[in-house]
Order: structure tokens, then C-alpha cells, then sequence
């Protein structure tokens, strides 16, 4: 009896385990001016505080502006957006720009950032990650 309680005990510490390293984020922006700035501060501590998650950020509406080559935050210029996209980039984080979103205001892909992705629908992809056990943070 005390075998299989001991077995029990490690099982559910390793799934546990499993559970705290598989953690799935998406973050979902929807309006550049309020939304960019401070969301990339919260993705920059989300990583530096668990470096294992998996974060996608998925930019619709008015909030692919910030994936723009060249964009800035309005209310300080001296915050380029590239560079701050690059470092998360670079520690895993994914962008993924809506491309309902490009036809309907007309954007060509060739103005956002190198490490700016595509998906078709930016609503969609939410709720499908949500659908994989994604949690939801919209900044």
C-alpha cells in the first residue's frame, strides 16, 4: 500500500512538473497606442521571470501598428518598438500579425518587422491557442 501511495505521489509531481514547463501564453493586442508599450514590458518580465513559457503575440485591429518597421511609442519617441520586438524574438517570443486586418486597411506585409509573422485571422488563432491551453493576457 505504501508502494502505490509513493507511486501516486511521484506521478502527480511529475505531471506537475510537465504542467509548469509546458506554460502557453497568448497575448493579444488590439490597439498599438494604449496596448504596446506596456505589453512588451509585461512580455519582457513574463520571460525573464519564466523563461520555459511559450508566448505567442498575436496583433489585431489597430494593434499591428507596433510591428511596423520603424514604429515608436507615441507618448516617448526615444521607445523604438524593433528593437524591444527583436530581444523577445530572440528569447521565444512569436508575433503574429492578422492579415484580415492588412486587407482591410490595406497594408502590405513588407512594412512590419523581420520578426513579425502572419496568420489569416488573428481572432481565430486566438481562440484556437485558447483551445490548447493557452492562457489569455491582453495587456
Amino acid at each position: 500500500m505504501h508502494l502505490r501511495n509513493f507511486f501516486s505521489a511521484l506521478l502527480m509531481t511529475l505531471a506537475a512538473t510537465l504542467a509548469l514547463a509546458q506554460d502557453k501564453v497568448v497575448y493579444h493586442f488590439d490597439n498599438s497606442d494604449t496596448q504596446a508599450t506596456a505589453g512588451l514590458r509585461t512580455l519582457r518580465n513574463y520571460m525573464d521571470t519564466a523563461p520555459n513559457t511559450t508566448i505567442i503575440a498575436v496583433a489585431v485591429g489597430d494593434g499591428v501598428n507596433f510591428l511596423m518597421e520603424g514604429a515608436k511609442d507615441k507618448k516617448n519617441p526615444n521607445i523604438e518598438y524593433g528593437p524591444l520586438i527583436s530581444d523577445l524574438v530572440a528569447k521565444g517570443v512569436k508575433f503574429e500579425v492578422c492579415e484580415l486586418t492588412l486587407r482591410a486597411m490595406d497594408i502590405k506585409k513588407d512594412v512590419f518587422v523581420m520578426d513579425a509573422g502572419f496568420t489569416q485571422s488573428g481572432v481565430v488563432r486566438i481562440g484556437q491557442l485558447q483551445g490548447q491551453g493557452y492562457g489569455y493576457i491582453k495587456p
